[in-house]
């Protein structure tokens, strides 16, 4: 069975900074793919950054630049720099791992960004 743990959320200002991490139960390189989403209520979730197995990160247009995701084996931990952040960013972030073609989340963690 795969857990997901995401900490690191909390209140910023705009322009601050925030490290999410994801502790997962299992080594990293199990998994075919992790990533981080994010959603507002009342929209849908939407992709930030994502690794797969093969080819090089995914990250969304509006994060470009500002957002970088990596990993610590070691940890098991995948992580979710974020700089510059913006009032836009505002959201609930889930880790997600594939597993064998299955997708497992984590419980989400609130990122809040003060205009």
């Amino acid at each position: 069975q795969v857990q997901l743990v995401e900490s690191g959320g909390g209140l910023v200002q705009t322009g601050g900074s925030l490290r999410l991490s994801c502790a997962a139960s299992r080594r990293l390189f199990t998994f075919s793919a992790v990533g981080w989403y994010r959603q507002v209520p009342g929209q849908q979730r939407e992709a930030v950054a994502r690794f797969s197995r093969l080819g090089s990160p995914y990250y969304a247009d509006s994060v470009k630049g500002r957002f970088t995701i990596s990993t610590d084996n070691a940890k098991n931990t995948v992580y979710l720099q974020m700089n510059s952040l913006k009032p836009e960013d505002t959201a609930v972030y889930s880790c997600v791992a594939t597993l064998l073609g299955v997708d497992y989340w984590g419980q989400g963690t609130q990122v809040t960004v003060s205009s």
